[in-house]
C-alpha cells in the first residue's frame, strides 16, 4: 500500500507542476474582447481532467488547490478565489461525469460541461466579491467561450490521453 501511495504522490506532484506551468503560460495571453478581464482558455484544466479520470478525489483537489495557490502568489487573492471556486465546481463535475457518464457524453462533452461549471463558479464568486449580480451579465459570453474552449481542451485531452495512460503505468502500480 505504501508503494502505491508513493507512486500516486509522484504522479500528483508531476500533475501539479504541469498545471502550474500551463496556468502561467495562460497568464501571458492578452485579454479577449467582450470577456471579463482574466478570461483564459483553461488549458491547465486538461491536467485536472486527467486527474479526475485517473486519480482519487484527494489527488484531484490537491491539484486544484495547488494551482489556485500559485494563482494567489502570482495574481492575487481575487484571481485565486476565482480559480479555486471554478476549479472545485468543475473538478466535482469532471469526477462525477467520468465515473457515471463517460460513455454517454464522451471526453469532449465532459470537458464542455466542466468548462461551463468552471465559469459558473467564477461568476458566482465574482458576484459575491463585488456584492452585485451585474457580473452575471457576462454569463452568455462566458458560456459561448466555455463551449469553444471546452471543446478545444476536450479534443486536446482525447489526443494526449493515450500517451498519458502509457506514462501513468510508471507511477501507478
Amino acid at each position: 500500500m505504501k508503494k502505491n501511495y508513493a507512486y500516486r504522490a509522484a504522479l500528483s506532484g508531476i500533475l501539479c507542476a504541469l498545471a502550474i506551468a500551463l496556468s502561467f503560460l495562460e497568464s501571458l495571453l492578452p485579454s479577449i474582447p467582450f470577456l471579463p478581464p482574466g478570461a483564459k482558455p483553461g488549458f491547465s484544466n486538461i491536467i485536472t481532467m486527467f486527474a479526475a479520470s485517473s486519480l482519487a478525489v484527494p489527488d484531484l483537489f490537491l491539484i486544484i488547490i495547488t494551482k489556485s495557490a500559485f494563482v494567489f502568489v502570482t495574481r492575487g487573492a481575487t484571481a485565486a478565489a476565482m480559480s479555486l471556486s471554478g476549479g472545485i465546481l468543475s473538478g466535482i463535475a469532471m469526477f462525477l461525469l467520468f465515473r457515471f457518464c463517460k460513455d454517454k457524453l464522451g471526453i469532449t462533452g465532459i470537458s464542455v460541461i466542466s468548462a461551463l461549471c468552471h465559469n459558473a463558479g467564477q461568476l458566482l464568486t465574482g458576484a459575491l466579491l463585488t456584492g452585485t449580480s451585474k457580473t452575471l451579465y457576462y454569463a452568455p459570453f462566458l458560456a459561448i467561450f466555455a463551449i469553444i474552449t471546452g471543446t478545444l481542451s476536450g479534443v486536446i485531452f482525447k489526443a494526449v490521453l493515450p500517451l498519458a495512460e502509457k506514462q501513468k503505468k510508471y507511477f501507478m502500480r
